[in-house]
């Protein structure tokens, strides 16, 4: 039976909603306005329908002694950079780009995460595919964006099955590109994120072959320039706004019909595909500390992408870490869900 091809036009409102996957690299857009007031302005790096849009949608930017300059990036990458730069102060990505600006031994801080579900992390494949599990992956052709979350979802899975990426047909595609092979037939399967895993499973002849969840770690960062923290003023306004981030992330986790519909208005995602990805993913995401139990899951990441020789060098992830605002955030190993153990 011939399947339904997945329309193009579903990948292209998510350009910049690379929040979790976070591949690809482009300029940031700065024409954002500046909320907040006094004389101090802290510069935000962030992605569209990111945190600007949590905190305006939970009347968090209300009531700012400082001023919020916000610039936004279409990726988790370019972000980095530009707090490499010093041209950012603070910005929000996934689990991934952390690992590879400190392999490269950028300027960057991380100061805060969060931990969410990694049941959005999959692999999917056709309907009618006769794959029933990872380890039929063996020999097949599997599409995935390099240095994704998604990139480090697939390697777990291959691991836990008794597969290395050498066992499989690797095709390092972003998203556009992947779809297009998946769609010809050159691919035998997809590793892909939430919100595209929403989109995906909303168009019949998809299935997903195995998830994330109990491999990947479910974090996200809030990553700071060094310079920023070492400014005692900007320091101040850094630890006010992540405490504002947490409190609308609370105010997500309890409203995520409304914020699936301010989000699909940001992105341009249809609102099903919105509440999906958002009770799947972005509505389960709780704050956390930058305990050692977070330090050692980020580790295992950047371990295995060095082995891989897909970042320059091996590193301490800890030495880019800053644990001054944890405060009364809940440790990592009382989290509601597991950092994943399958891919030690």
């Amino acid at each position: 039976m011939k399947r339904p091809l997945l329309s193009a036009a579903l990948l292209l409102p998510l350009t910049s909603l690379l929040l979790t996957g976070c591949g690809g690299a482009s300029s940031a857009d700065t024409s954002g306005g500046v909320d907040g007031s006094g004389s101090l302005t802290l510069n935000v790096g962030d992605q569209k329908g990111g945190s600007e849009a949590i905190l305006r949608a939970a009347g968090e930017l209300k009531g700012l002694k400082y001023k919020i300059k916000w610039s936004t990036f279409t990726s988790g990458p370019p972000l980095l950079e530009a707090v490499n730069a010093k041209a950012v102060d603070v910005g929000g990505v996934g689990n991934t780009p952390p690992v590879f600006a400190a392999g490269s031994n950028s300027k960057i801080t991380v100061v805060g995460a969060s931990h969410g579900s990694s049941a959005g992390e999959a692999i999917v494949v056709p309907k009618d595919s006769p794959l029933k599990s990872p380890a039929d992956l063996k020999g097949k052709a599997v599409a995935v964006a390099q240095g994704s979350s998604a990139h480090y979802q697939l390697i777990a899975s291959l691991k836990k099955a008794g597969l290395g990426v050498d066992d499989v047909q690797l095709k390092l595609l972003q998203p556009a590109d992947a779809l297009a092979a998946f769609n010809r037939g050159k691919v035998d399967a997809w590793a892909i994120w939430d919100p595209y895993t929403a989109q995906v499973l909303r168009t019949p002849g998809t299935r997903v072959l195995t998830t994330g969840q109990g491999l990947t770690n479910g974090l996200a960062f809030q990553v700071a320039s060094p310079a920023a923290l070492k400014d005692k003023e900007k320091s101040q306004a850094i630890g006010d706004y992540l405490t504002r981030l947490e409190r609308a992330q609370a105010w997500v986790f309890k409203h995520p019909e409304e914020w699936a519909k301010v989000w699909s208005k940001e992105t341009g995602l249809p609102y099903e595909v919105a509440l999906d990805a958002v009770k799947r993913s972005y509505g389960t995401r709780v704050p956390v500390a930058l305990d050692d139990a977070a330090i050692a899951s980020e580790q295992k990441i950047a371990d295995t992408f060095a082995e891989l020789r897909l970042i320059p060098r091996k590193f301490a992830f800890g030495d880019f870490v800053d644990k001054r605002f944890n405060g009364s955030r809940p440790a990592s190993t009382t989290a509601p869900l597991s950092y994943g153990k399958a891919s030690s």
